[in-house]
């Protein structure tokens, strides 16, 4: 498969060379220690609204954690410390994700780079906030981790997710995009961009994010310890 271009694309089906990996229980990737405090499981309220509240728009998915974000800001519920933006990629920028809307039954879909919230709670669980994925909005990172990152080990090389975490405090004062990566040669849409107006920081230049920009970014693999 050629190297997805600029921007967020789906193939929609499954890579020959991506075969689905059997799941797994372990976890795809570490989050940081949960605080001392422990809460049961079944105490946890969700930090956002429901899925078709929260603003979306598809192939923007740096966008819509940027929101995610913001929102939990505003409401106070939760330390904003406690959630991370993850950012996946590779150099190949070829990453195979489960359990994704654009998906078809048990395929994976390839995206360039995806980007997911995790709130490392002080309850019993972590959880993952994906806009994209079928699963439960949000979803228990034990769930996400093995419905839809699976392992590594029976990808090719190529495939292999590596991640960046960014606190949400940080993520708020220094992302910044033009989404000009969503434009072709020809300066037209990929796909239709949000209604609202670019978002532009006071800690950041307004310009394209590129996922490479946040290196070093980490394999997935290699935080399985």
């Amino acid at each position: 498969m050629a190297v997805p271009p600029r921007g967020r694309v789906s193939s929609g089906k499954a890579q020959p060379a991506a075969p689905a990996a059997p799941s797994t229980s372990c976890a795809a990737l570490t989050p940081p220690p949960r605080p001392a405090m422990a809460l049961p499981a079944a105490a946890y309220e969700a930090a956002v609204p429901p899925r078709p509240a929260c603003a979306y728009t598809s192939c923007y998915c740096e966008e819509n954690v940027w929101k995610l974000c913001d929102y939990i800001r505003s409401q106070h519920q939760y330390p904003l410390e406690e959630f991370y933006a993850v950012f996946i990629s590779n150099d190949s920028r070829m990453i195979p994700l489960w359990k994704q809307k654009s998906g078809h039954g048990d395929e994976p879909v390839v995206w360039d780079y995806h980007v997911i919230l995790l709130h490392v709670s002080s309850g019993k669980q972590n959880f993952i906030y994906d806009l994209d994925t079928v699963l439960p909005f949000p979803c228990p990172f034990d769930v996400y981790s093995v419905e839809a990152f699976r392992l590594d080990d029976s990808l090719r090389p190529e495939f292999h997710r590596k991640i960046r975490m960014i606190r949400a405090d940080l993520y708020l004062k220094t992302f910044a995009s033009d989404r000009s990566h969503m434009k072709d040669a020809n300066g037209k849409w990929q796909k239709p961009p949000p209604s609202y107006p670019c978002i532009e920081t006071a800690g950041s230049s307004k310009k394209a994010l590129i996922p490479s920009s946040f290196c070093p970014l980490i394999r997935l693999q290699d935080e399985l310890g």
